[in-house]
């Protein structure tokens, strides 16, 4: 099948990418020419593992082109993905300036039916928004077939997430529009779920708000575990084995980050005030991730008796393993209440260092994870990356002022980080 898919960050490349590993003829568009000439390079404009491999394997077979021209990629395709951003506004409004230019440029390049395809996260009635864009600018209304297919991939495993997903949905007006994509992701054999336009729109929103909630909570029982004496690992064993509950996103942390469960219960709160509805719910569930943080952070804090003239080490700067992204990642958060307090900062990051340092240049940025623990007053892991799991703790505790360790993610034993000379903090235990 012919496709074109427009934007190339996180959403739009991998889909790209994988529609062409599937052998799809697709042509995908980015407005930045710097970018178009990266990947036609095979040089991808993000960090995801597996995306390099797919990219120059779909370049060197043919299957995948990029160009800067939506009409170009629009004329050649029989379905086209809008892949976005539609970051959300001080009020919490996705922003649709980019769907709307993308729209427009759809509009004004269609000769042919052709289903569009909103991909990127958008509020509901943005289908019929995009279509009504489309044909303003232009094109016959009897070739424009507006369908909802909303992601549900995860930065740092996009590319296993597109290739085995757990459901499709697709929103349609058109049983023919819907059926085009049903035919595109055909060989993935995973349940499909047809449904009203409005419907798809509002099951993104809502998987993620209800995701965000189930780690918000496993958090503030986090907190009642540190002042009653418990074990949150415990505790969130013992809930997850209901299987009414499951024990996915149950693992207590410093809180959600990254770009999508940050935008999406925005998004869903603004979605139900516009509508009239009060969603009193999810204003707790960000209230208790953002303070997740700062708790943690008042900890450390009153452990090392205030944080001026402290330097404080810290270990992972991306809001998740496997990826690049910084949006809404903790360690800002973190960075700016040590340097405030009068603290320095020494970091590293395996992928991430060179973004946090256009926030924070005053920072100290390591190579080597070991070096960051050098005089430290203390360390705190903030991103779990694998390779932290399986460091020599003696070697990074035995250079530091003072070996304390705030384990921010669970990543270690108790009983290990204390046998490698460190006094162990966490979150959801004393």
């Amino acid at each position: 099948m012919k496709v074109a898919v427009i934007g190339t960050g996180y959403v739009g490349l991998v889909t790209g990418v994988v529609l062409a590993h599937l052998g799809n003829d697709v042509i995908c568009v980015d407005k930045d020419p710097k970018k178009v000439a990266k990947l036609r390079q095979g040089i991808p404009p993000i960090y995801e593992p597996g995306i390099e491999e797919i990219l120059k394997k779909t370049i060197e077979e043919g299957f995948f082109h990029v160009t800067d021209s939506i009409e170009e990629a629009v004329k050649a395709s029989e379905v086209v993905f809008i892949a976005v951003g539609t970051p959300p506004g001080a009020d919490g409004t996705p922003d649709l300036t980019a769907v709307r230019a993308v729209a427009a440029g759809i509009g004004r390049s269609i000769t042919k039916p052709t289903v569009i395809v909103n991909k990127s996260t958008v509020p509901v009635g943005s289908g019929e928004l995009v279509e009504s864009l489309i044909v303003a600018a232009g094109a016959d209304p009897s070739m424009v077939n507006v369908v909802s297919n909303p992601e549900f991939l995860r930065e740092g495993s996009a590319i296993h997430d597109t290739l085995n997903p757990d459901r499709i949905v697709i929103g349609a007006k058109n049983k023919d529009a819907a059926q085009k994509l049903v035919e595109l992701y055909s060989t993935l054999n995973a349940p499909t779920l047809i449904t009203d336009l409005e419907s798809a729109e509002l099951i993104k929103y809502a998987s993620n708000s209800f995701l965000a909630l189930k780690i918000s909570f496993i958090n503030a029982m986090s907190r009642i575990c540190e002042l009653a004496g418990g074990n949150v690992e415990d505790v969130a064993k013992g809930m997850g084995l209901d299987k009414r509950i499951g024990n996915q996103f149950l693992q207590a942390g410093l809180g959600w980050g990254g770009s999508c469960f940050p935008k999406d219960v925005l998004g869903t709160i603004t979605v139900a005030e516009s509508l009239g509805y009060d969603f009193a719910l999810l204003k707790e569930v960000i209230d208790i991730n953002t303070d997740q943080t700062l708790n943690f952070v008042r900890r450390l804090s009153a452990k090392i008796g205030g944080f001026e003239g402290k330097q404080i080490g810290i270990m992972g700067l991306a809001f998740k393993p496997n990826t690049d992204d910084i949006r809404d990642a903790k360690s800002l958060i973190i960075i700016d209440e040590i340097l405030k307090a009068g603290g320095t900062v020494v970091a590293h990051d395996p992928i991430a260092a060179e973004l946090v340092a256009e926030h924070f240049p005053q920072v100290d940025y390591k190579d080597s994870v070991y070096e960051v623990s050098h005089g430290a007053d203390a360390l705190v892991l903030v991103t779990e990356w694998n390779e932290y799991r399986h460091l020599d703790l003696q070697r990074l505790a035995a250079p530091m002022k003072s070996a304390i360790l705030f384990d921010g993610r669970r990543c270690y034993k108790k009983e290990v980080a204390e046998a490698a000379g460190f006094e162990y903090f966490t979150i959801g235990s004393r």
